[in-house]
């Protein structure tokens, strides 16, 4: 006898709500925020775009971690690692107008505030 198995649909919720215009508009911005302290001129000067000031918040988080592994010989440099990796993640993200919250640092980025 087979079995129905029921399927159920999850619905991805995106980290912040952003309309289409904000997306088009800062995909560039959002992309070069992921340049380490380039993050903190894209906060400063593009505050109206939530989509921009959610890649430049989390850019501004990795260029300050990137900057204190930098300072740790061995162990830092291969944390560096890690900061590279969510680097390109969120690049890629921005690219696809998409919104991608880091594990655990997304909840610090998100708290900053200009």
């Amino acid at each position: 006898m087979a079995e129905k198995k029921k399927v159920e649909q999850v619905i991805v919720k995106p980290e912040i709500e952003t309309g289409k215009k904000d997306v088009e508009e800062g995909k560039a911005l959002a992309v070069i925020s992921y340049f380490w302290l380039i993050s903190l001129i894209v906060l400063l000067v593009k505050k109206d775009n939530k989509f921009v000031l959610f890649h430049a918040r989390q850019g501004l988080v990795l260029a300050i971690l990137a900057t204190v592994f930098s300072l740790i010989p061995i162990i830092g440099w291969l944390l560096n690692i890690v900061v590279i990796i969510f680097a390109v993640v969120g690049i890629v993200k921005a690219l696809a107008g998409e919104t991608w919250k880091m594990p655990i640092l997304g909840d610090f980025a998100q708290k900053i505030k200009f």
